[in-house]
């Protein structure tokens, strides 16, 4: 299998993968727009809620897909994948999306589980795919490290099935089936297994303290993939956390419990994430302590709860998705061209690489939060939330945290982006696909900033309505 054989089979993948984004979008018109189920046999989950995550792994699936194409294309051409290997890529890749669809798309939280246990274990080779001794390293602390998330999070589900054996309920672990005995349950019971829950897919979210795989993770994983895993499989985790916490506010009867143990989480990570964002040398770790500051805005969100809170969660989901997205595919393209991550040794980037320079200029400020991108308008929403239900602390903390990772990307990124390039390098062209996949991610990150579509809002609010419960 020659050059043109991989770039051929890329296209291929990325056809594929937009039949793949396109049918997501019309489940989603399906369920918010016309308010027509989609059956599931009882196996499938096919809710507000679920296909609203559909969509969103749909628009990175895709994205990621099409940026494919020009980054394998260009390693099997300097050596560096065989096509075979490269070949491998493209049947992980699937893999990956489709054990991420499998989480989001189950009703049974047996084979939710198994489902996020196949994502650690599929993404993991891709983590390590290039084989040298740092990839290989990331990729054997990934796996053990979310491998005993797993576990904790596998004997949270043994304690809700126990909780319905106890209650007399029915012997199932589909939740629909859950959250009808939901107030039947024993309240003590049940504030365990969510502990055991929260810490478990806490790990594979990227929550502090659990967070100690993803950023050497994301800095050696494919810049792809980095995509992915920052994008939608940190927000998969947070879908299964978000399944349970719904059945224990209905057991609990209100969302005290689950409120004060995601808020406390969620400020614990921006924290973390602020604080090692200022110190920062490698460019894909400081995109990876990122994902843990915007996974931590997301469960302080949750916590502070009521419909603007959720709806503010729910669009910061796919905000972040998409803006990460495109700083991955940046980070990739940087990479490549300086053969290194250290950001002290990158300079003026602006000026040897013009459209994935300012492309990363643009995904900066829309990654910290800066009007008029997709960011602040989500972030805004969880503030006004917060203030409205008098959280005056929490939305302050809040606040002080991302200004303070505000500050902090601005400053690291803008070392890299500009000064003088280095002697000898000279400008180049950049790959079709690469621009292609920037300007996709590019008009949600700007429409978004805005206004939200009609059909888009339409399927928040459907998810929205799953989430009354929060």
């Amino acid at each position: 299998m020659n050059f043109q054989r991989i770039k051929t089979l890329g296209i291929a993948h990325a056809v594929l993968f937009f039949c793949i984004l396109c049918a997501s979008a019309a489940m989603l018109y399906r369920v918010a727009v016309q308010a027509c189920p989609i059956p599931g046999c009882g196996f499938f989950l096919l809710d507000g809620l679920s296909v609203f995550f559909i969509f969103v792994i749909g628009i990175v699936g895709f994205a990621a897909a099409v940026y494919s194409i020009g980054y394998i294309s260009r390693d099997v051409r300097a050596g560096n994948l065989s096509p075979r290997k490269a070949a491998m890529y493209y049947i992980l890749f699937d893999l990956f999306i489709g054990s991420m669809f499998m989480v989001v798309a189950v009703n049974n939280l047996g084979f939710m589980w198994a489902a996020i246990e196949m994502t650690t274990l599929v993404s993991a080779f891709l983590v390590g795919f290039y084989r040298t001794k740092q990839s290989i390293e990331a990729a054997w602390k990934y796996i053990i490290i979310c491998s005993v998330g797993i576990i904790l999070a596998l004997l949270g589900t043994i304690f809700f099935s126990y909780a319905v054996s106890v209650a007399g309920g029915p012997k199932s672990l589909n939740w629909t089936d859950l959250y009808a005995v939901a107030a039947r349950l024993d309240k003590n019971i049940v504030r365990i297994a969510f502990i055991f829950i929260l810490v478990g897919y806490g790990t594979k979210a990227g929550l502090a303290p659990m967070h100690t795989w993803l950023p050497d993770a994301h800095s050696q994983a494919l810049a792809p993939i980095s995509a992915l895993l920052s994008g939608v499989l940190l927000k998969t985790a947070l879908y299964a956390i978000i399944r349970f916490g719904l059945v224990v506010n209905k057991c609990l009867g209100g969302p005290g419990y689950f409120s004060h143990l995601m808020i406390m989480f969620g400020l614990v990570s921006l924290g973390i994430a602020a604080g090692l964002l200022l110190v920062q040398k490698d460019l894909k770790r400081l995109l990876a302590y990122s994902s843990i500051e915007h996974v931590g805005v997301i469960c302080v969100g949750l916590g502070i709860g009521g419909p603007l809170a959720t709806f503010g969660v729910l669009l910061h989901i796919l905000n972040h998705a998409v803006t990460k997205s495109l700083m991955f595919f940046g980070a990739g393209n940087i990479v490549s061209r300086y053969g290194q991550h250290n950001m002290r040794m990158i300079h003026g980037v602006v000026q040897s690489m013009p459209f994935t320079g300012t492309m990363f200029l643009a995904g900066t400020f829309a990654l910290a939060g800066f009007p008029p991108f997709s960011i602040f308008m989500s972030e805004l929403l969880i503030i006004i939330a917060g203030f409205t239900k008098g959280a005056y602390g929490i939305t302050g903390a809040l606040l002080f945290f991302l200004a303070l990772a505000f500050g902090a990307v601005i400053y690291q990124v803008s070392r890299i982006l500009f000064g003088r390039q280095p002697k000898g390098m000279a400008r180049i062209g950049e790959p079709l696909s690469a621009k292609l996949a920037f300007i996709f991610l590019s008009i949600f990150i700007l429409v978004l900033g805005s206004t939200v579509p009609w059909v888009l809002k339409c399927g928040i609010s459907a998810a929205n309505e799953i989430l009354k419960g929060i």
